[in-house]
């Protein structure tokens, strides 16, 4: 028996010996094959028969796979398309899933990683493939390729936005830089995206419709997050220079890597243009972004990011109807500006306490000023009143003006998953403080009467307004998801916003200078519960109802002699749409039917004695249909966009005129984007593509007695990759097509908004990464 005993335990320890000696750890990292950033919980499996070895990759993208014998692995993860490649592999790049059901969005959940298909809401990506194809030098040449969006181009990155409303300056929309606002609430600027960095820039997230649950005022027509990129699983360091016939020129620098718990990635541009087609339009602008992460260990993370703006642009102005029906590209000024300063600082903490639940922590810091000597401020002295006119010919009035913030904001989130019907909470608080300055001082203008141009100007010690303002925004928010039964998910959300405006006027109070010292409080609960239903493998259904709110914009409540008693506008949102994909998700389909009410909107109204104040008086109606359309077979891809819409005044009376019943100004019925895309597997790098925008026409005044014929644009794109060199060429508006990019008609006349001709712009890039061998 002892024997048999002895012999038993020197075999065990033989076969263990012998196992052991077998056994191997395969190591190696999965990275995203374009961004290069880490995918972290990407699942590899060996695919050896009798081998049931697995492994998740962590946060950084590394995995440990103890295996037998195991030459091949398929490795999968969510958003990415399934590969199959050799365990001996130290680096394994995942290429995205771009059809519409497995895209990977943020935005819809505060920063957590969800399916499209499983968002009850409108919302589409611009994905990093996107902006690698179509190379673009302004936000609106990818943002317009969605359905429902359009960025109207006001030259040198400034731009107006239209989102399930018409092409407006109001504070419609709310930009976001991963989650975080761009700007406070009550400050609005319409060209706030010329302050966002594209180099840094992976992805652009679009939700349409309100999204005040989530993520507080503003958010009406929709919400437009900018995803940067984060540090590289690997080095890489990219470098880019690109240049047009009409005077921009543009340079980019790329680079990052993750080296054990410290990444690194930086990113950003100088572009400028000199000697463009238009009289008076030269800018130029330099933006940096770094972020800086630090992982303490598998479950905690800090990760830091710094973004440094300066951006100088004349200001061209629109031209009239005279000059745009002479093709005249002689502006009227020669000493109007815009000139932009920022730092934004963001760093968060965050901790996995387990599988189910996470904590974030973020520290926001955001110093801004913008200073001009606007073209719209402009008024000439000699004008009409009554049968006669009066004044002097060659006097006109103007201003220069400065408004500056700084914001001190703190964000807290939990998120926490049970196991009840796969159920999900987040929820969390924030505070922003915002103080910010105004000061705006008057000037003389000269205009030389014969040739109609205004040559220059004298400043005064006359100030029109100077102030100080503290705006405080203190918010609570809670997002539940719940899948009762199979195939169905229900999300809602819910968010408190209390804000504090506190005014102090510099200037005694006049009837130029402005209100009196004041506090204001503002409130508002923002709800919002929708569901998705997927009825089959690839199709699905999803309805929602939401509310949105704005609070009353700082220039809207001090402005005159008196503080107008006024609340936030608010906006009811009903919504419902789905999804089909077809022939293997080579043909996909969206839609989405929605309609907006609009109701407290804030209008000029005429008072018994004849003047003018602003109050909670306006409604309007928003109704709409937005689809989309992806199609692929072998080499070749084709997206169509569309939507279809139609905006109204509801009850609007404004200064005494009634535009009940009218069209909105500036709110084109039909935007359609069309695009195809060649790229040929017999010469791989190689890609070709074109784009179709159209605008349809609109009114362009609220009396719905003019209007403007829309336009359409062909824009073409080639570009090979060759190694690590890539060089391309897009020719923006081929067909030289004349049009203005937005028009309008007021007392004074029209005005037209001149785009660029036919421009033909050569890039060149270099990527130094693939000159690096990758290390396991």
């Amino acid at each position: 028996m002892f024997q048999f005993c002895k012999l038993a335990v020197v075999s065990l320890c033989l076969l263990a010996a012998q196992y052991g000696t077998g056994q191997v750890v395969i190591t190696g990292r999965i990275i995203d094959v374009g961004t290069k950033e880490p995918v972290p919980g990407a699942t590899i499996r060996c695919l050896q028969p009798a081998c049931i070895a697995s492994a998740i990759a962590d946060a950084t993208g590394r995995f440990e796979l103890p295996c037998a014998n195991c030459d091949s692995l398929r490795v999968s993860a969510a958003g990415y398309i399934t590969r199959q490649v050799a365990s001996s592999s130290p680096i394994i790049s995942l290429v995205p899933d771009y059809s519409s059901l497995q895209e990977i969005v943020f935005s819809a959940s505060r920063g957590e990683a969800i399916r499209r298909s499983e968002a009850p809401v409108a919302i589409a990506a611009i994905s990093s493939q996107v902006l690698r194809d179509a190379k673009p030098a302004s936000a609106d040449q990818v943002l317009n390729k969605i359905s429902g969006v359009n960025m109207v181009n006001l030259g040198n990155e400034q731009h107006q936005m239209s989102i399930r409303q018409p092409m407006t300056t109001k504070s419609l929309v709310l930009y976001l830089e991963d989650g975080m606002p761009i700007r406070t609430s009550g400050l609005f600027n319409h060209n706030a995206l010329l302050e966002m960095n594209l180099a840094a820039t992976k992805s652009i997230e679009v939700i349409k419709g309100p999204s005040s649950s989530l993520y507080g005022s503003e958010a009406i027509g929709g919400v437009v997050n900018f995803i940067t990129l984060a540090p590289a699983a690997v080095p890489v360091a990219r470098l880019s220079l690109q240049g047009n016939n009409i005077g921009y020129k543009r340079a980019d620098i790329t680079t990052g890597f993750t080296h054990g718990k410290r990444g690194l990635a930086l990113s950003g541009y100088y572009a400028g243009k000199h000697n463009g087609f238009l009289d008076y339009s030269d800018y130029h602008k330099g933006i940096v972004t770094t972020q800086i992460d630090y992982r303490f260990s598998g479950k905690t993370s800090l990760s830091n990011s710094l973004t440094w703006l300066s951006y100088y642009s004349d200001m061209a102005g629109g031209i009239d109807s005279a000059m745009f029906a002479s093709r005249s590209f002689q502006n009227q000024q020669t000493f109007t500006y815009r000139k932009v300063t920022g730092l934004r600082y963001r760093s968060t903490l965050t901790q996995l306490w387990n599988d189910r639940s996470k904590t974030t922590v973020s520290v926001l810091y955001r110093q801004n000023a913008i200073g001009q000597n606007p073209a719209y401020r402009i008024k000439d002295d000699y004008r009409r009143q009554g049968a006669v006119f009066i004044g002097q010919k060659d006097l006109a009035h103007g201003e220069i003006n400065e408004n500056s913030f700084q914001s001190y904001t703190w964000v807290m989130q939990h998120r926490q998953s049970l196991a009840w019907k796969n159920a999900v909470l987040t929820g969390g608080a924030s505070i922003d403080l915002s103080p910010s300055t105004y000061a705006a001082e008057y000037i003389r203008i000269k205009k030389d009467t014969i040739n109609k141009k205004y040559t220059g100007y004298q400043r005064t010690d006359s100030l029109l307004t100077r102030y100080r303002t503290s705006l405080d925004n203190y918010a609570l928010f809670i997002n539940a998801e719940l899948s009762p039964v199979e195939r169905l998910k229900i999300v809602a959300s819910l968010r408190y916003d209390l804000f504090r405006y506190g005014f102090n006027n510099r200037l005694t109070p006049s009837a130029f200078s402005g209100s009196p010292d004041t506090i204001n409080h503002f409130s508002r609960v923002s709800p919002k519960i929708g569901l998705t239903y997927n009825l089959a493998t690839g199709i699905g259904v999803y309805v929602n109802y939401s509310e949105g709110f704005v609070p009353p914009q700082v220039t809207e409540l001090y402005t005159g002699v008196k503080v107008p008693a006024l609340g936030p506008s608010t906006f009811y949102n009903y919504e419902a749409g789905g999804w089909i994909a077809l022939l293997k998700k080579r043909l996909s389909i969206d839609m989405s039917i929605y309609r907006l009410d609009g109701t407290n909107e804030i209008i000029s109204v005429k008072l018994d004695d004849g003047s003018f104040a602003n109050k909670n008086a306006g409604k309007t109606s928003h109704k709409g249909i937005e689809a989309g359309l992806n199609a692929s077979a072998r080499d070749i891809s084709f997206r169509f966009s569309g939507a279809w819409s139609r905006h109204r005044f509801t009850e609007f009376i404004e200064k005494g005129i009634s535009y009940n019943g009218n069209e909105m100004s500036n709110a084109p019925n039909q935007v359609y984007n069309a695009e195809i895309w060649y790229k040929p597997s017999f010469a791989k790098g190689l890609r070709a593509g074109a784009e179709w925008q159209h605008v349809g026409s609109y009114f362009t005044d609220q009396q719905n007695t003019a209007r403007y014929k829309g336009y359409d644009v062909l824009n073409l794109r080639i570009g090979y990759t060759y190694k690590n060199v890539e060089v391309w060429m897009n020719v923006l508006n081929a067909t030289d097509r004349y049009y203005s990019t937005i028009t309008t008609k007021s007392s004074f006349g029209y005005s037209y908004q001149l785009a660029e001709p036919r421009s033909f712009n050569l890039g060149i890039a270099c990527d130094f990464a693939d000159l690096i061998k990758p290390k396991k």
